[in-house]
């Protein structure tokens, strides 16, 4: 895969596409690498007429790595986030937004459809915010407003994430982490095969292991605090994708985030956690180009099966069937439908974040 010069630093990415179609710039979580987007949902959205790019994030895969002169000790910065004082962080997540917009600068792309899942779509909610002219169209996946009353992740979820990262020569140990990750915080109504689990970690593991990444991750995210007066400056055409059974981030973040976007739609989807199994590889199709399409129209496409990443060799041409004699009529061309949208939120969990938050203002005016 390609390397691009982004923000100071080398992002690698992936491309996949036509670059005369309009792009769709996928960003992903905490700690995931590029591979973390599948790609069946990238030759997915290829299929219905756009160019897609993912890449590692940096501190993750193989993007540069932010080392700094001053070592970054995670329970010393946990203790200074406690205790109401800053703590030492090597880069923000607007800093991370920037390399998307870098990255987009490198390949020459003016405006792209941003997509961003976990930490990802905080990151993209940073670059519709901040860089509206580049911004066509915002899908935060599985995110959050950055609303302090929000509810927590699972008990289950957060000691998993708190305990040691395995050493980086404990191979066992690191599948073992990794499906155990997947189990805990994925999609109770997708359940994805164990083997296929362990075939992801292996995967991953192996193109880059780098634990001190992901904890420079977590401290700008823990860092980057409320994000809701930035999301009610967003003008592009906004869908949020939640699953109702995220135990990661509870599902009352994805409702806060799409009431805070103007005009945003929510899309909520039974038995989905914090994962994208191949299962929901349409539904979540379905949702960034229902933002794309609100914002630049419905594509029309020659059916035809999904290009390959680019860049590609050129395939070698094929030859007419000998029994055909008279040429073909012209490929008929597919004009994509608008998926229809899932049910709106559960009016309860409307109604207590209205009343969390009704609750807070009311111990500000006691303060």
């Amino acid at each position: 895969m390609p390397k691009a010069a982004a923000n100071g630093i080398e992002l690698e990415y992936e491309s996949f596409g036509s670059e005369e179609h309009e792009t769709i710039l996928l960003i992903m979580g905490l700690g995931a690498q590029l591979t973390q987007w599948p790609v069946e949902l990238c030759d997915d959205l290829v299929a219905r007429g756009y160019r897609v790019i993912r890449f590692d994030n940096r501190d993750v895969g193989l993007s540069s790595r932010i080392e700094r002169d001053r070592a970054f000790v995670w329970s010393d910065a946990l203790f200074s986030l406690m205790s109401g004082k800053p703590a030492f962080v090597a880069y923000s997540l607007s800093d991370m937004a920037a390399d998307a917009v870098g990255l987009l600068d490198a390949l020459g792309i003016e405006k792209a459809h941003i997509a961003g899942a976990s930490m990802g779509g905080m990151v993209a909610q940073h670059v519709a915010a901040e860089y509206p002219e580049r911004t066509l169209s915002l899908t935060s996946i599985m995110s959050s407003s950055g609303n302090p009353v929000l509810p927590p992740a699972k008990p289950r979820v957060y000691s998993l994430f708190l305990s040691p990262s395995p050493a980086a020569h404990d191979t066992d140990a690191i599948v073992a982490r990794g499906v155990k990750t997947y189990e805990t915080i994925g999609s109770p109504g997708f359940p994805t095969d164990e083997v296929t689990l362990r075939d992801w970690v292996m995967r991953d593991a192996t193109r880059a292991y780098y634990p001190a990444g992901v904890v420079r991750q977590m401290a700008a995210v823990m860092t980057d605090g409320d994000r809701r007066p930035k999301l009610r400056t967003i003008r592009a055409p906004a869908v949020v994708l939640h699953g109702a059974d995220d135990p990661l981030v509870p599902v009352a973040a994805g409702v806060d985030t799409a009431e805070n976007i103007p005009e945003a739609e929510l899309r909520i989807v039974e038995g989905m956690g914090h994962d994208m199994p191949l299962a929901l590889i349409g539904t979540i199709a379905d949702a960034i180009v229902a933002a794309a399409v609100r914002a630049t129209g419905v594509k029309t496409v020659v059916a035809e099966a999904a290009t390959a990443p680019m860049p590609a060799a050129p395939e070698a041409p094929i030859e007419p069937a000998p029994a055909l004699t008279v040429p073909p009529a012209e490929p008929a061309e597919l004009v994509l439908p608008e998926a229809t949208p899932p049910p709106p939120a559960p009016f309860f969990l409307r109604l207590k974040l209205r009343v969390a938050s009704w609750w807070r203002r009311v111990r500000n005016l006691w303060n």
